[in-house]
């Protein structure tokens, strides 16, 4: 039997990566041939794998990580795994997968939506430079065999900044329940979720889910909106500047047009009601919100910056533009909106686009890395 320990720091309900590991860990657990150990400072109770908690002491963010990676490197020389896939940038470990991307990247594509003092606090915050270094370390560690990368737009920035070769950078795509998120949802969810949220029936209607509103584009998504006179949108989500983009709605002219939900531990019910998923990000590696939006038939506006771009095909299953190209957002809605007639062949398209990438078939891609990874007296 393979041991194998997964290392993600703590779980966030709200967070792609988190949930990304949790389907991963539930899948990876009903292997017989794995015994599978999660290290972790706080993580959701869940039967089907071992917990093992290092909280070390901390105070501030890079003392926070700093600290957990010296706690799994120790660790690590204490048990023996023979394998060790890291959810968080340490070196030394056998795996890493890239859920977050490249953090210069990102921080390249954020240095595009702030003012020049905002680059310049970016640039001088300790963490962005302790999290460069960690992430350089880590990819030039002769320990790392490979980097599971969630799309290839990952894979490129990854091999541009750090040489690795492709062969190194295995794309595994992000699993969705494709049972639980299904077209059927607008039969269960349509009715009652618009009337709960007193938006018309038949109005056209687009969602946003996700935490970061600043990262992730809610504000092009309010500005599309208001270029956009017939069309509502659900905000679901957390952040913790939440009220600035109420303000903005209310300055736009759309506050009766936008529902704010607040986080939401279920989100099958808006994924149901609503006609398309909008995620204007300025980074997002492959957000789990994109596989579950196209599973229940959605069709998705996403931008240049969001690994989900590689599988949508203009008109068909979705549209793709720059994050901040507020015009170009809003015309991509126009195309939507006089496409309605052709929307359930959208919709036909948008599930087609998802229904190949089940959890099984994700696990089973893990599986088939570990074998080509693992010592043959380890199989």
């Amino acid at each position: 039997m393979t041991r194998l320990a997964i290392v993600r720091q703590k779980y966030n309900p709200a967070g792609g990566a988190e949930r990304f590991v949790s389907r991963a860990l539930d899948a990876l657990a009903q292997q017989a041939t794995l015994d599978v150990t999660l290290i972790t400072r706080r993580w959701e109770t869940r039967a089907g794998w071992h917990s093992l908690k290092l909280n070390p002491f901390y105070l501030g963010n890079v003392w926070r990580d700093a600290g957990f990676a010296r706690a799994v490197r120790h660790t690590l020389r204490q048990q023996p795994f023979d394998l060790v896939q890291s959810h968080e940038r340490i070196a030394g470990c056998d795996v890493f997968r890239a859920g977050d991307g490249v953090h210069r990247d990102w921080l390249a594509r954020r240095a595009r939506a702030l003012s020049p003092l905002g680059r310049l606090a970016m640039w001088l915050n300790p963490y962005h430079h302790y999290v460069c270094h960690a992430e350089a370390r880590m990819f030039r560690h002769p320990a790392l065999k490979a980097v599971i990368c969630n799309s290839q737009m990952v894979a490129a920035e990854i091999h541009a900044r750090f040489g690795l070769p492709h062969a190194q950078l295995p794309v595994i795509y992000n699993g969705v329940d494709t049972t639980a998120f299904h077209p059927d949802l607008a039969a269960q969810h349509r009715a009652a979720t618009r009337q709960q949220w007193h938006i018309p029936p038949e109005a056209p209607t687009l969602l946003y889910v996700g935490s970061g509103f600043a990262r992730k584009g809610v504000a092009t998504a309010l500005h599309t909106l208001a270029r956009t006179p017939s069309v509502y949108l659900w905000v679901v989500g957390h952040d913790k500047h939440a009220a600035r983009y109420l303000a903005l709605a209310a300055q736009l002219g759309i506050s009766d047009r936008v529902r704010f939900t607040g986080a939401q531990n279920e989100v099958k019910p808006f994924y149901g009601a609503a006609d398309a998923l909008i995620l204007p990000t300025l980074y997002d590696p492959f957000p789990n919100v994109c596989v579950e939006a196209l599973a229940s038939g959605l069709p998705v506006l996403t931008s240049t910056g969001c690994g989900a771009a590689e599988w949508l095909r203009e008109g068909e299953n979705g549209w793709v533009r720059d994050a901040l190209d507020v015009e170009g957002f809003a015309a991509a809605c126009a195309d939507w909106l006089a496409l309605r007639a052709d929307w359930p062949q959208l919709r036909t398209a948008a599930r087609a686009t998802a229904e190949p990438y089940t959890l099984p078939r994700m696990a089973e891609a893990l599986l088939t890395l570990y074998g080509q990874l693992l010592p043959p007296a380890a199989h």
